[in-house]
């Protein structure tokens, strides 16, 4: 089961909304879901997690790059919500080495006509539907650790938080339990 919550930061203090991410296929399209939510353009928190499994924190500063935290990465690739959020950049690859060169691709098995005589060839391992090496993605946090630094959850806080109980010890911290529950 998935929870996902939107929290603004506001001169009155942290407005919750809950939200749904059907419509979402990118991070630009979580930040700009982000952004509505603040027209202020103060700090927004995109707040997700899937029930003792992971969870995530996006922060959105106004027009600045989206910072992004996952508890676990490998978890997070499994699940359709945290495939918004492993981006090229999170996981430190290039981003323009996820599109093959597809003149260089052997689409029927053989180089220059030749049978590939090699039954013992290293063959990578595929994650279950998302065609990555299962290897690529790392078992543990991912992400910007210092992400809510400022706001009273320091990098060693956000690394011990179980993804059960996650979202409710940020909000907690940053004074918004009540208006998360809300929502919840």
């Amino acid at each position: 089961m998935y929870f996902a919550a939107l929290l603004a930061r506001t001169e009155d203090g942290w407005e919750a909304s809950d939200t749904e991410l059907d419509d979402v296929e990118t991070l630009s399209d979580l930040a700009e879901l982000a952004r509505e939510a603040s027209p202020e353009d103060d700090t927004v928190l995109v707040l997700i997690e899937q029930e003792d499994a992971w969870f995530g924190v996006v922060r959105i500063d106004g027009e600045d790059d989206p910072r992004i935290y996952v508890s676990d990465a490998a978890a997070a690739a499994r699940s359709s919500y945290g495939e918004i959020l492993l981006t090229a950049e999170l996981l430190g690859r290039d981003p323009d080495a996820d599109e093959p060169d597809l003149d260089a691709l052997d689409l029927d098995g053989t180089e220059d006509g030749e049978s590939d005589s090699d039954p013992d060839a290293d063959s990578d391992s595929a994650d279950d539907e998302t065609g990555v090496p299962a290897d690529a993605v790392p078992h543990g946090p991912v992400g910007d650790p210092v992400i809510l630094d400022d706001l009273g959850v320091g990098e060693k806080e956000l690394r011990a938080l179980d993804a059960d109980d996650a979202l409710g010890a940020i909000a907690e911290a940053l004074g918004a339990s009540e208006v998360l529950e809300t929502v919840r």
